[in-house]
């Protein structure tokens, strides 16, 4: 029995004791949650239903759960059910109804913790955008894993997500890129502005390569030359150092095309039209201050330049166009002043920016080496990049570090703790088990221990405080998943299955699996191979919403 059957259960219980008294059953809330109880002593698991709804139909809620426990109490799969304090449920399962989570895991498999909490919702979820000026550095590496992550979440919630790359290839900053190439390929100095590091040297030595002919162009050729070839180079190397990682996008994203297509006029025209614009000292002007901006942003200059703004609200309202119900943003630590913009450009298009749109921002990322935080990389010369954290921890690790902590918190990643093959190091504590699990499907085989016929599984047999302890943590994970896409915290995945892996470790200490020498295999060997089974299932389904692997051996 998972925990979304037995609120079902409790929520069906409702239900018959409204009946019988003649309540209002539009009082009963959709939806019923039962949770554990910190103390296993109070039960299996608990419910406050009694209390919610006590005083909306003028009962005592001691009376209301008196009612509830004795329906309850009828119910194949429930041993007992107390009342504790002013009018908790405390519910204990019968040891067969426990132990057929099992089971069910087992079946279900890549499919359980999937849910449906978010049918119906389509998503835009841009990630990572960083500019085609440099490589991935560790901030936008963060948000690779957490996008990547959150994706994966949200659509085994249900959700139907469109992942997109902002690839900005026009303004100031290709400007600078162009220019830093340029002085590289004449064997000038950096410019003040410009962007240092062996790999702009190395980028313009492919280009110098591939097109001898740009020494003898003028300047203005020349940096054109240099900024097309270079922003195309330097974006495939993203691409592919993202690939690498494990991150690919449904959509890459041109901010060039908003310009050729025409959108920032589009853009401009649909602002008219819900009378947002004004015009002064020759500049086309929003009045996102009346929707809570701190000021009114130009989005045409007096020049007839279109600033990074017009190209916000254009790339927006197309992503609006394409259908999308909500654009949800990842933005870097230092954009918490975009917050209140984009949410008054969102409401100047008419939308409601509570429903359409979402800003989430992720802290800074250090690596750390023997104490100390490394500042340089020795290809990009002033930040560490993504692929510097992979050369140092692997991708496995990097992924899970990254996800592991709320995104609103800045990480310090130990390369000596997340490389060491201890229990201190979270992504070896969980795939260890992932690997044990397989290691002991391997071995049960060996000597003809098999799962056998799931109708002849005998879940009653899994009575041990510890089998216990393991088949609740089992239950929690599709309600983990359904919090963390609800909250967009993949973190909340990676600490569950920390949590998982211990109560695995004690099981299989206090448990044994395996029959020893000539001992019979017996039904207790049988249904403890299910529960490791359903153990191995769980960690797979949870690392794969990390994008970490499972491995089989370790």
């Amino acid at each position: 029995m998972t925990p979304d059957n037995l609120a079902e259960i409790v929520r069906a219980a409702a239900r018959s004791v409204f009946a019988d008294r003649n309540l209002d059953l539009s009082l009963l809330p959709a939806a019923v949650t039962v949770e554990r109880p910190r103390n296993p002593d109070h039960g299996d698991y608990a419910s406050n239903l009694a209390l919610q709804l006590a005083k909306r139909v003028g009962t005592a809620p001691r009376e209301l759960a008196a009612a509830l426990a004795a329906r309850l109490g009828e119910t194949d799969g429930i041993s007992s059910v107390e009342i504790a304090g002013p009018g908790f449920l405390n519910i204990r399962l019968d040891s067969a109804a426990a132990g057929s989570l099992a089971r069910t895991v087992v079946q279900t498999g890549r499919a359980y913790g999937h849910g449906t909490h978010l049918a119906g919702q389509r998503l835009n979820l841009e990630f990572v955008s960083a500019n085609p000026t440099g490589p991935v550095h560790l901030g936008g590496t963060r948000w690779a894993a957490v996008g990547d992550a959150l994706a994966r979440i949200l659509r085994a919630t249900g959700a139907e997500v469109g992942t997109e790359y902002y690839f900005n290839d026009a303004g100031a900053q290709i400007d600078r890129f162009a220019n830093s190439l340029l002085a590289a390929a004449r064997g000038e100095p950096t410019p003040a502005d410009g962007y240092g590091g062996a790999y702009i040297a190395d980028i313009a030595s492919v280009i110098v390569a591939k097109h001898p002919q740009v020494r003898e162009l003028d300047d203005a050729a020349a940096r054109e030359l240099f900024r097309v070839e270079g922003v195309a180079l330097m974006f495939d190397e993203i691409k592919s150092s993202l690939a690498g990682f494990g991150v690919h996008f449904d959509t890459y994203f041109n901010e060039k095309d908003l310009h050729d297509r025409g959108e920032l006029d589009h853009a401009l025209t649909r602002l008219g039209e819900q009378g947002r614009l004004y015009e002064r000292a020759g500049a086309t002007w929003l009045r996102s201050s009346d929707f809570g901006d701190d000021k009114d942003r130009v989005l045409r200059k007096s020049n007839g330049e279109w600033t990074y703004f017009a190209a916000d609200c254009a790339y927006y309202l197309d992503k609006r166009e394409r259908g999308f119900d909500k654009v949800v943003i990842m933005l870097g630590a230092d954009h918490h002043g975009y917050i209140g913009r984009l949410r008054a450009m969102a409401a100047c298009f008419g939308d409601d920016p509570d429903q359409t749109l979402e800003i989430l921002i992720g802290q800074m990322v250090n690596l750390v080496r023997e104490g100390t935080p490394v500042r340089m990389s020795k290809r990009a010369g002033t930040v560490v990049t993504l692929e510097d954290l992979v050369e140092a921890i692997g991708v496995d690790a990097a992924r899970y570090a990254l996800a592991r902590y709320s995104s609103d918190s800045p990480i310090d990643i130990d390369v000596e703790r997340w490389t060491r093959a201890k229990n201190d190091n979270p992504v070896f504590y969980v795939q260890y088990v992932a690997a044990r699990t397989a290691s002991v499907a391997r071995n049960a085989a060996d000597v003809g221990l098999h799962r056998g016929d799931p109708e002849a599984f005998r879940p009653g047999l899994l009575d041990h405080d510890k089998e216990n302890e393991l088949l609740k943590a089992l239950g929690e994970f599709p309600g983990v998943v359904a919090s963390a896409a609800e909250l967009r915290e993949p973190h909340r995945i990676a600490r569950y299955l920390e949590e998982l892996a211990g109560a695995y470790h004690r099981f299989y200490d206090k448990c044994r699996i395996m029959p020893l020498g000539d001992e019979e295999i017996t039904d207790l060997h049988r249904a403890r191979l299910w529960l490791n089974d359903a153990t191995r299932t769980v960690i797979a389904n949870g690392l794969d919403l990390l994008g970490v692997c499972a491995p089989e051996r370790m």
